[in-house]
């Protein structure tokens, strides 16, 4: 694994993020086709989504370079279904300056971390297949397997797009552990 920089901090976003990783997500959205999304998401929706993470108790990081936010990661509810609650999605962006700089593997670690933390038992990922395989390698780095392959599911820039399912567990439930719920609500 690439070690991050010396000089890079890892640590929970805050609002005043929020402004860097809006530009940083604008930039896929506008030049890739590594999100299907085809409109950046403001300032203020990603506060909304910081906010709804928080109050689940789910993980939302920024890694920061000589101050400023170079990237970010969070875990996400995999599907809104009730019974996919102990299920997340990660997602993890970094500013084009920042890549091969270890920064991936900088958040991922720590956002495996605090969503078993937070009692999840599974991850997935998510990847669009762009032509290149650094965000499989990283995650197969950490433990993730493939799970399938969705082909022709996205269109973008005028191309059909396929995604890699990747899936690691991170806890596995003991007989009094309910998987998601806070230690104070379990049984």
């Amino acid at each position: 694994m690439t070690p991050p920089p010396p000089e890079a901090t890892i640590r929970p976003a805050v609002h005043a993020d929020l402004k860097a990783v809006a530009d940083i997500y604008a930039h896929y959205v506008r030049h890739t086709v590594t999100t299907f999304d085809e409109t950046p998401r403001s300032a203020a929706e990603w506060e909304q989504r910081l906010d709804d993470l928080t109050d689940r108790g789910l993980p939302f990081l920024v890694a920061e370079l000589s101050g400023a936010v170079a990237g970010f990661a969070y875990a996400g509810p995999w599907r809104p279904k009730p019974a996919y609650q102990h299920t997340v999605e990660d997602t993890i962006y970094l500013a084009p300056d920042a890549t091969g700089r270890g920064l991936g593997t900088a958040l991922l670690g720590p956002l495996i971390a605090e969503a078993t933390r937070a009692g999840r038992r599974q991850m997935i990922a998510v990847i669009a297949d762009t032509g290149s395989d650094a965000s499989a390698a990283l995650h197969r780095r950490f433990g993730f397997t493939d799970a399938g392959r969705l082909t022709a599911v996205g269109r973008k820039h005028g191309r059909w797009i396929d995604t890699l399912l990747m899936q690691r567990p991170l806890s596995e439930p003991g007989p009094d552990h309910e998987p998601g719920l806070p230690p104070t609500e379990r049984r």
